[in-house]
């Protein structure tokens, strides 16, 4: 049930990128404009999520190749306050999300 919750409150924020932050790596900062939109707009659009890159459910990671480059996405759990881990993903009142968008290479 908590994998359920989880899932669908990061849906909700990936495909609108609203009610929590949005990091880019600075790889992806670096990108011509026109590009950086295509990787936000692919990281909103995914849904290639399998038992493979989605062991527990929860649509918090992707991968994908644009432009010839490859690319990860992962979204966190931190507290309200954004000093520790989350204790509670699924409850949206104790849970910043945060999603990070990276060239693969700076993994």
């Amino acid at each position: 049930m908590a994998a359920e919750k989880i899932r669908e409150l990061n849906d909700a924020f990936r495909t609108t990128m609203s009610g929590g932050r949005v990091m880019l790596t600075a790889g992806v900062d670096a990108l011509p404009s026109d590009v950086k939109a295509m990787v936000i707009r692919r990281v909103a659009t995914f849904s290639e999520f399998t038992p493979e890159n989605d062991p527990h459910g929860e649509h918090d990671f992707g991968s994908f190749t644009l432009t010839g480059q490859k690319f990860f996405f992962k979204i966190d759990y931190f507290d309200a306050a954004m000093e520790f881990g989350s204790e509670d993903p699924a409850d949206p009142s104790k849970t910043t999300r945060v999603l990070t968008i990276m060239l693969a290479e700076e993994y």
